[in-house]
């Protein structure tokens, strides 16, 4: 069930013309996995040609390879995918990587 994100703050601003993080691990994205893949793409296309990104998101939904990946692959061409490594916290982190880098 999706819940009501109107109150939710974007998790980017602006353009990123460095590679930078965003924060997709807090309880709103736990409770709604379709903001979480909502604002991955939007951090996504908040980044720069020859910069990255780094996905952090958040461990209930389990590693981003099962559900993320193959969402960011077939709405961005020209991006690379990594896995760097999971949280103390228990998220994990994929590196985007946008572009020419």
């Amino acid at each position: 069930m999706t819940q009501d994100v109107s109150s939710v703050e974007p998790v980017t601003r602006s353009q990123h013309d460095a590679s930078w993080s965003a924060n997709l691990e807090g309880p709103e994205h736990a409770a709604d996995r379709d903001l979480l893949l909502e604002q991955a793409k939007d951090a996504i296309d908040a980044t720069a040609d020859g910069f990255h990104v780094n996905l952090v998101t958040h461990g209930d939904h389990g590693h981003p390879e099962t559900y993320l990946w193959d969402e960011l692959e077939a709405a961005f061409d020209g991006i690379r995918l990594e896995y760097v490594d999971r949280c103390g916290c228990g998220g994990h982190v994929t590196r985007v990587h946008v572009g020419g880098e």
